[in-house]
Protein backbone atom coordinates (compact mmCIF):
# COMPACT_ATOMS: atom_id res chain seq x y z
CA UNK A 1 0.00 0.00 0.00
CA UNK A 2 0.94 3.56 -0.97
CA UNK A 3 3.17 5.08 2.51
CA UNK A 4 4.11 8.61 0.61
CA UNK A 5 3.15 11.46 3.38
CA UNK A 6 1.10 14.17 1.73
CA UNK A 7 1.38 17.78 2.41
CA UNK A 8 -2.18 19.62 2.63
CA UNK A 9 -1.16 21.31 -0.10
CA UNK A 10 -0.88 17.82 -2.27
CA UNK A 11 -4.53 16.96 -1.07
CA UNK A 12 -5.69 20.12 -1.67
CA UNK A 13 -6.63 20.55 -5.06
CA UNK A 14 -6.28 23.45 -7.50
CA UNK A 15 -8.53 26.46 -5.94
CA UNK A 16 -9.28 27.97 -8.71
CA UNK A 17 -11.27 24.73 -10.51
CA UNK A 18 -12.78 23.95 -7.13
CA UNK A 19 -14.21 27.48 -6.42
CA UNK A 20 -16.24 26.86 -10.03
CA UNK A 21 -17.92 24.54 -8.26
CA UNK A 22 -18.60 26.24 -5.17
CA UNK A 23 -19.90 29.47 -7.26
CA UNK A 24 -22.78 26.78 -8.84
CA UNK A 25 -23.79 25.49 -5.13
CA UNK A 26 -26.69 27.81 -4.86
CA UNK A 27 -28.38 27.00 -8.29
CA UNK A 28 -28.09 23.45 -7.62
CA UNK A 29 -29.76 23.72 -4.16
CA UNK A 30 -32.86 26.07 -5.38
CA UNK A 31 -33.14 23.49 -8.42
CA UNK A 32 -33.37 20.17 -6.25
CA UNK A 33 -37.12 19.80 -6.24
CA UNK A 34 -37.25 20.44 -9.45
CA UNK A 35 -34.89 17.54 -10.38
CA UNK A 36 -36.81 15.45 -8.03
CA UNK A 37 -40.20 16.35 -10.00
CA UNK A 38 -38.71 16.03 -13.50
CA UNK A 39 -35.96 14.12 -13.11
CA UNK A 40 -33.59 15.69 -14.94
CA UNK A 41 -30.96 18.51 -14.64
CA UNK A 42 -32.84 21.62 -15.72
CA UNK A 43 -31.88 23.92 -18.53
CA UNK A 44 -30.96 26.97 -16.37
CA UNK A 45 -29.07 24.74 -13.96
CA UNK A 46 -26.90 22.73 -17.30
CA UNK A 47 -26.37 26.85 -18.49
CA UNK A 48 -24.53 27.54 -15.15
CA UNK A 49 -22.41 24.04 -15.33
CA UNK A 50 -21.67 24.55 -18.86
CA UNK A 51 -20.67 28.14 -17.95
CA UNK A 52 -17.92 27.20 -15.79
CA UNK A 53 -16.86 24.16 -18.11
CA UNK A 54 -17.56 22.24 -15.23
CA UNK A 55 -18.42 18.83 -17.73
CA UNK A 56 -14.51 19.10 -19.25
CA UNK A 57 -12.91 18.61 -15.89
CA UNK A 58 -10.94 15.42 -17.30
CA UNK A 59 -10.83 16.24 -21.20
CA UNK A 60 -7.62 17.03 -22.62
CA UNK A 61 -6.63 20.30 -23.19
CA UNK A 62 -5.92 19.59 -26.79
CA UNK A 63 -9.94 19.82 -26.91
CA UNK A 64 -10.86 22.82 -25.13
CA UNK A 65 -10.38 21.02 -21.99
CA UNK A 66 -9.55 21.76 -18.20
CA UNK A 67 -7.46 18.79 -18.07
CA UNK A 68 -7.66 18.60 -14.25
CA UNK A 69 -5.74 16.30 -11.64
CA UNK A 70 -8.01 13.83 -9.61
CA UNK A 71 -7.97 15.05 -6.38
CA UNK A 72 -9.45 18.43 -7.95
CA UNK A 73 -11.91 16.38 -9.66
CA UNK A 74 -12.49 14.89 -6.23
CA UNK A 75 -13.46 18.14 -4.63
CA UNK A 76 -15.25 19.53 -7.45
CA UNK A 77 -18.07 16.51 -7.12
CA UNK A 78 -18.20 16.41 -3.41
CA UNK A 79 -18.63 20.12 -3.54
CA UNK A 80 -21.57 19.52 -5.73
CA UNK A 81 -23.15 16.73 -4.14
CA UNK A 82 -23.34 18.10 -0.77
CA UNK A 83 -25.81 20.52 -2.73
CA UNK A 84 -27.48 17.52 -4.88
CA UNK A 85 -26.51 13.81 -5.53
CA UNK A 86 -27.69 13.33 -9.29
CA UNK A 87 -26.21 16.74 -10.02
CA UNK A 88 -22.69 15.39 -9.06
CA UNK A 89 -23.43 12.24 -10.21
CA UNK A 90 -23.78 13.20 -13.96
CA UNK A 91 -20.54 15.65 -13.50
CA UNK A 92 -18.76 12.21 -12.43
CA UNK A 93 -19.93 10.23 -15.28
CA UNK A 94 -19.57 13.02 -17.86
CA UNK A 95 -16.34 13.39 -16.57
CA UNK A 96 -14.99 9.71 -16.78
CA UNK A 97 -16.70 9.81 -19.95
CA UNK A 98 -14.79 12.98 -21.81
CA UNK A 99 -11.35 11.16 -20.89
CA UNK A 100 -12.36 9.07 -24.41
CA UNK A 101 -10.70 12.46 -26.29
CA UNK A 102 -7.54 11.34 -25.28
CA UNK A 103 -8.22 7.73 -27.50
CA UNK A 104 -9.78 9.05 -30.45
CA UNK A 105 -7.99 10.94 -33.36
CA UNK A 106 -7.36 14.62 -32.96
CA UNK A 107 -9.94 15.33 -35.49
CA UNK A 108 -12.51 13.27 -34.39
CA UNK A 109 -11.84 14.29 -30.62
CA UNK A 110 -12.27 18.15 -31.89
CA UNK A 111 -15.68 17.38 -33.64
CA UNK A 112 -17.02 15.81 -30.55
CA UNK A 113 -15.65 17.59 -27.75
CA UNK A 114 -13.48 20.97 -28.57
CA UNK A 115 -15.54 22.06 -31.16
CA UNK A 116 -18.72 22.42 -28.99
CA UNK A 117 -19.07 24.42 -25.49
CA UNK A 118 -21.87 22.21 -24.58
CA UNK A 119 -20.72 18.62 -25.70
CA UNK A 120 -21.33 15.69 -22.94
CA UNK A 121 -20.49 12.24 -23.49
CA UNK A 122 -23.06 9.48 -21.62
CA UNK A 123 -23.07 5.63 -22.41
CA UNK A 124 -24.57 2.77 -20.07
CA UNK A 125 -24.00 -0.83 -20.17
CA UNK A 126 -26.02 -3.19 -22.88
CA UNK A 127 -26.29 -7.15 -22.57
CA UNK A 128 -27.49 -7.77 -26.12
CA UNK A 129 -25.79 -5.88 -28.09
CA UNK A 130 -23.15 -6.09 -31.45
CA UNK A 131 -21.16 -4.51 -33.64
CA UNK A 132 -20.13 -6.00 -37.63
CA UNK A 133 -17.78 -4.89 -39.32
CA UNK A 134 -18.30 -3.24 -42.33
CA UNK A 135 -16.62 -1.60 -45.04
CA UNK A 136 -14.97 1.97 -43.21
CA UNK A 137 -16.79 0.98 -39.67
CA UNK A 138 -19.70 -0.81 -37.91
CA UNK A 139 -23.32 -1.49 -38.44
CA UNK A 140 -23.87 -1.12 -34.35
CA UNK A 141 -27.55 -2.61 -33.45
CA UNK A 142 -28.65 -2.88 -29.34
CA UNK A 143 -30.44 -1.10 -26.43
CA UNK A 144 -28.20 0.09 -23.67
CA UNK A 145 -29.17 1.24 -20.37
CA UNK A 146 -28.04 3.25 -17.19
CA UNK A 147 -26.71 5.92 -19.55
CA UNK A 148 -26.69 8.61 -16.63
CA UNK A 149 -26.69 11.84 -18.04
CA UNK A 150 -27.67 11.13 -21.69
CA UNK A 151 -30.95 13.19 -21.81
CA UNK A 152 -28.69 16.42 -21.70
CA UNK A 153 -25.63 14.54 -23.76
CA UNK A 154 -24.42 15.40 -27.62
CA UNK A 155 -22.86 12.37 -27.84
CA UNK A 156 -23.57 8.38 -26.49
CA UNK A 157 -20.99 5.38 -25.97
CA UNK A 158 -22.83 2.02 -27.38
CA UNK A 159 -20.06 -0.37 -26.21
CA UNK A 160 -20.07 -3.67 -28.15
CA UNK A 161 -18.67 -6.79 -28.85
CA UNK A 162 -16.91 -7.20 -32.69
CA UNK A 163 -18.41 -9.36 -35.18
CA UNK A 164 -17.41 -10.25 -38.81
CA UNK A 165 -19.53 -10.02 -41.38
CA UNK A 166 -20.08 -13.93 -41.38
CA UNK A 167 -21.54 -13.82 -37.98
CA UNK A 168 -18.60 -14.90 -36.06
CA UNK A 169 -17.44 -13.38 -33.20
CA UNK A 170 -13.41 -11.28 -34.05
CA UNK A 171 -10.64 -11.76 -31.75
CA UNK A 172 -7.99 -8.95 -30.46
CA UNK A 173 -4.24 -9.85 -30.56
CA UNK A 174 -4.72 -11.82 -27.76
CA UNK A 175 -7.10 -14.38 -28.80
CA UNK A 176 -9.63 -12.82 -26.73
CA UNK A 177 -13.26 -11.46 -27.60
CA UNK A 178 -12.71 -7.90 -28.96
CA UNK A 179 -14.83 -4.83 -27.97
CA UNK A 180 -15.37 -1.36 -28.68
CA UNK A 181 -16.96 1.79 -27.66
CA UNK A 182 -18.77 3.15 -30.93
CA UNK A 183 -19.68 6.83 -30.65
CA UNK A 184 -22.62 8.03 -32.05
CA UNK A 185 -25.02 11.06 -31.82
CA UNK A 186 -27.64 11.69 -29.37
CA UNK A 187 -30.04 12.94 -32.00
CA UNK A 188 -29.36 9.18 -33.69
CA UNK A 189 -30.81 6.73 -31.23
CA UNK A 190 -34.10 5.89 -29.34
CA UNK A 191 -34.88 7.00 -25.92
CA UNK A 192 -37.02 4.72 -23.54
CA UNK A 193 -37.89 6.57 -20.24
CA UNK A 194 -37.22 3.72 -17.68
CA UNK A 195 -35.12 5.91 -15.09
CA UNK A 196 -38.08 5.82 -12.25
CA UNK A 197 -36.13 4.80 -9.20
CA UNK A 198 -35.74 5.22 -5.17
CA UNK A 199 -32.84 7.66 -5.90
CA UNK A 200 -30.64 9.99 -8.03
CA UNK A 201 -33.78 10.28 -10.23
CA UNK A 202 -32.52 13.73 -11.71
CA UNK A 203 -29.91 11.10 -13.55
CA UNK A 204 -32.20 10.10 -16.57
CA UNK A 205 -30.14 7.08 -16.77
CA UNK A 206 -32.67 6.12 -19.38
CA UNK A 207 -32.05 3.41 -22.18
CA UNK A 208 -31.50 3.82 -25.70
CA UNK A 209 -31.24 2.08 -28.47
CA UNK A 210 -29.64 1.63 -32.62
CA UNK A 211 -30.87 -0.62 -35.41
CA UNK A 212 -28.34 -1.18 -38.00
CA UNK A 213 -26.80 2.00 -37.15
CA UNK A 214 -23.12 2.65 -39.12
CA UNK A 215 -20.31 4.02 -37.27
CA UNK A 216 -17.42 4.92 -38.92
CA UNK A 217 -14.32 3.03 -37.40
CA UNK A 218 -12.44 6.32 -36.12
CA UNK A 219 -15.66 6.88 -33.60
CA UNK A 220 -14.99 4.45 -32.12
CA UNK A 221 -12.35 3.31 -29.41
CA UNK A 222 -11.02 0.84 -26.61
CA UNK A 223 -11.93 0.80 -23.21
CA UNK A 224 -9.26 -2.26 -22.23
CA UNK A 225 -8.82 -1.37 -18.71
CA UNK A 226 -5.76 -3.57 -18.77
CA UNK A 227 -4.08 -1.86 -21.80
CA UNK A 228 -5.35 2.27 -21.32
CA UNK A 229 -1.79 2.28 -23.74
CA UNK A 230 -3.09 0.62 -26.64
CA UNK A 231 -5.03 3.73 -28.21
CA UNK A 232 -3.88 6.86 -25.92
CA UNK A 233 -3.05 9.67 -27.76
CA UNK A 234 -2.81 11.90 -25.07
CA UNK A 235 0.54 11.89 -23.37
CA UNK A 236 -0.33 13.68 -19.73
CA UNK A 237 -0.45 11.81 -16.57
CA UNK A 238 -4.52 12.00 -15.92
CA UNK A 239 -4.43 9.61 -19.12
CA UNK A 240 -1.92 7.09 -17.11
CA UNK A 241 -4.27 7.26 -14.03
CA UNK A 242 -7.44 5.42 -16.10
CA UNK A 243 -10.87 6.65 -16.84
CA UNK A 244 -11.57 3.57 -14.02
CA UNK A 245 -9.60 5.31 -11.31
CA UNK A 246 -11.27 8.45 -11.82
CA UNK A 247 -14.77 7.29 -12.08
CA UNK A 248 -13.93 5.29 -8.48
CA UNK A 249 -12.70 8.61 -7.42
CA UNK A 250 -15.31 10.38 -8.61
CA UNK A 251 -18.40 8.36 -7.11
CA UNK A 252 -16.97 8.74 -3.97
CA UNK A 253 -16.95 11.79 -4.04
CA UNK A 254 -20.47 11.55 -4.29
CA UNK A 255 -21.07 9.68 -1.53
CA UNK A 256 -19.16 11.80 0.65
CA UNK A 257 -20.71 14.98 -0.54
CA UNK A 258 -24.11 13.41 0.31
CA UNK A 259 -23.17 12.47 3.49
CA UNK A 260 -21.78 15.60 4.51
CA UNK A 261 -24.86 17.23 3.07
CA UNK A 262 -26.83 15.08 5.61
CA UNK A 263 -24.73 15.52 8.53
CA UNK A 264 -25.06 19.48 8.19
CA UNK A 265 -28.73 19.22 7.91
CA UNK A 266 -29.36 16.74 10.92
CA UNK A 267 -26.98 18.73 12.95
CA UNK A 268 -29.02 22.43 12.05
CA UNK A 269 -32.36 19.82 12.90
CA UNK A 270 -31.44 18.58 16.18
CA UNK A 271 -30.47 21.90 17.84
CA UNK A 272 -33.86 22.64 18.05
CA UNK A 273 -35.81 19.36 17.45
CA UNK A 274 -37.78 17.98 20.56
CA UNK A 275 -39.03 14.64 19.86
CA UNK A 276 -42.76 13.60 21.15
CA UNK A 277 -42.85 13.63 25.04
CA UNK A 278 -39.40 15.28 25.10
CA UNK A 279 -38.20 18.28 27.29
CA UNK A 280 -35.23 19.24 25.51
CA UNK A 281 -33.81 19.32 21.99
CA UNK A 282 -32.26 16.07 20.81
CA UNK A 283 -28.69 17.59 20.55
CA UNK A 284 -29.00 16.83 24.19
CA UNK A 285 -28.78 13.01 24.34
CA UNK A 286 -25.65 11.48 24.94
CA UNK A 287 -26.85 8.58 22.04
CA UNK A 288 -26.97 11.20 19.48
CA UNK A 289 -23.94 13.05 20.35
CA UNK A 290 -21.91 9.60 20.61
CA UNK A 291 -22.94 8.78 17.09
CA UNK A 292 -23.05 11.79 15.64
CA UNK A 293 -19.52 12.06 16.31
CA UNK A 294 -18.69 8.36 14.87
CA UNK A 295 -20.39 9.01 11.98
CA UNK A 296 -18.59 12.55 11.16
CA UNK A 297 -15.42 10.61 12.37
CA UNK A 298 -16.08 7.52 9.89
CA UNK A 299 -16.64 10.29 7.07
CA UNK A 300 -13.43 12.28 7.65
CA UNK A 301 -11.67 9.30 8.32
CA UNK A 302 -12.71 7.39 4.65
CA UNK A 303 -11.66 10.52 2.74
CA UNK A 304 -8.51 11.43 4.01
CA UNK A 305 -7.87 7.68 3.04
CA UNK A 306 -8.85 8.23 -0.02
CA UNK A 307 -7.14 11.53 -0.81
CA UNK A 308 -3.90 10.59 1.05
CA UNK A 309 -3.65 7.33 -1.05
CA UNK A 310 -4.91 9.11 -4.33
CA UNK A 311 -2.58 12.14 -3.81
CA UNK A 312 0.63 9.42 -3.52
CA UNK A 313 -0.57 7.63 -6.49
CA UNK A 314 -0.90 10.90 -8.24
CA UNK A 315 2.42 12.73 -7.24
CA UNK A 316 4.31 9.34 -8.83
CA UNK A 317 2.23 9.28 -11.89
CA UNK A 318 3.31 13.23 -12.27
CA UNK A 319 6.69 11.99 -11.95
CA UNK A 320 6.54 9.77 -15.20
CA UNK A 321 5.48 6.39 -13.60
CA UNK A 322 2.87 4.15 -15.05
CA UNK A 323 -0.45 3.29 -13.02
CA UNK A 324 0.39 0.01 -11.15
CA UNK A 325 -2.08 -3.10 -10.25
CA UNK A 326 -1.21 -1.93 -6.51
CA UNK A 327 -2.32 1.85 -7.22
CA UNK A 328 -5.67 0.43 -8.61
CA UNK A 329 -6.19 -1.93 -5.71
CA UNK A 330 -5.75 1.50 -3.01
CA UNK A 331 -7.71 3.46 -4.92
CA UNK A 332 -10.51 0.55 -5.18
CA UNK A 333 -10.78 -0.53 -1.78
CA UNK A 334 -10.34 3.40 -0.94
CA UNK A 335 -13.33 4.35 -2.74
CA UNK A 336 -15.88 1.09 -1.91
CA UNK A 337 -14.81 2.29 1.85
CA UNK A 338 -15.71 6.13 1.63
CA UNK A 339 -19.36 4.96 -0.28
CA UNK A 340 -20.21 2.95 2.32
CA UNK A 341 -18.67 5.34 5.36
CA UNK A 342 -20.90 7.69 3.89
CA UNK A 343 -24.28 5.51 3.88
CA UNK A 344 -23.52 4.35 7.46
CA UNK A 345 -22.86 8.63 7.93
CA UNK A 346 -26.34 9.01 6.38
CA UNK A 347 -27.98 6.31 7.90
CA UNK A 348 -27.39 7.52 11.28
CA UNK A 349 -28.91 11.15 10.30
CA UNK A 350 -31.70 9.55 9.24
CA UNK A 351 -32.36 7.03 12.20
CA UNK A 352 -31.60 10.18 14.24
CA UNK A 353 -34.42 12.74 12.64
CA UNK A 354 -37.07 10.04 13.53
CA UNK A 355 -40.28 11.06 11.74
CA UNK A 356 -38.96 14.85 10.33
CA UNK A 357 -37.21 12.95 7.80
CA UNK A 358 -39.08 10.82 6.36
CA UNK A 359 -41.85 13.39 4.23
CA UNK A 360 -40.82 14.23 0.37
CA UNK A 361 -38.79 17.18 0.09
CA UNK A 362 -36.63 17.11 3.55
CA UNK A 363 -32.87 16.87 2.71
CA UNK A 364 -32.47 13.58 4.85
CA UNK A 365 -35.17 11.90 2.98
CA UNK A 366 -33.65 12.76 -0.54
CA UNK A 367 -30.38 12.09 0.31
CA UNK A 368 -31.22 8.60 2.24
CA UNK A 369 -32.64 7.76 -1.21
CA UNK A 370 -29.82 9.01 -3.10
CA UNK A 371 -26.69 7.26 -1.16
CA UNK A 372 -29.05 3.69 -1.03
CA UNK A 373 -28.87 4.05 -4.64
CA UNK A 374 -25.18 4.86 -4.99
CA UNK A 375 -24.50 1.17 -2.72
CA UNK A 376 -26.38 -0.24 -5.28
CA UNK A 377 -24.48 0.61 -8.03
CA UNK A 378 -21.18 -1.17 -9.65
CA UNK A 379 -19.13 1.81 -8.02
CA UNK A 380 -20.48 0.73 -4.28
CA UNK A 381 -20.47 -3.25 -4.97
CA UNK A 382 -19.16 -4.94 -1.07
CA UNK A 383 -17.78 -7.41 -3.69
CA UNK A 384 -14.91 -5.03 -3.94
CA UNK A 385 -13.66 -5.63 -0.68
CA UNK A 386 -13.31 -9.79 -1.38
CA UNK A 387 -10.78 -8.40 -4.14
CA UNK A 388 -9.19 -6.24 -2.53
CA UNK A 389 -8.48 -8.75 0.51
CA UNK A 390 -7.54 -11.43 -2.06
CA UNK A 391 -5.15 -9.25 -3.63
CA UNK A 392 -3.37 -8.75 -0.68
CA UNK A 393 -2.99 -12.35 -0.07
CA UNK A 394 -1.80 -13.31 -3.63
CA UNK A 395 -5.48 -15.21 -3.79
CA UNK A 396 -7.16 -15.74 -7.03
CA UNK A 397 -9.24 -13.02 -7.84
CA UNK A 398 -11.26 -11.57 -10.72
CA UNK A 399 -9.69 -7.54 -11.32
CA UNK A 400 -12.56 -6.96 -14.33
CA UNK A 401 -13.53 -3.52 -12.12
CA UNK A 402 -10.39 -2.33 -10.16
Amino acid sequence: MDTLIMTAADLAGDPAVIARAQSVRPTIEAAASIIEETRRLPTDLLDRLHEQRLFRLLMPRSSNGIETDPITFFHVIETIASADASTGWCLSQAGGCAMSAAYLSLPVAQEIFGDDPRAVLAWGPGPKVKAVECEGGYKVTGVWAFASGGRHATWLGAHCPIFLPDGTRKLDENGKPAERTMLVRSGDVQWTDIWDTVGLRGTASDQFALTDHFVPHDHSMSRDYSQPEKERRESGPLYRMSAMTCYETGFAGVALGTARGALDSFVDMARTKVVRGGKSPIRDSAVVQTNLAQAEIGVRSARAYLLQSLAGIWKRISAGEELAMQDRIVIRGASTNAIHKAREAVDFAYNAAGATAIFGGHPLERRFRDIHTVTQQLQGRLSHFETVGAWMMGAETDLTWV
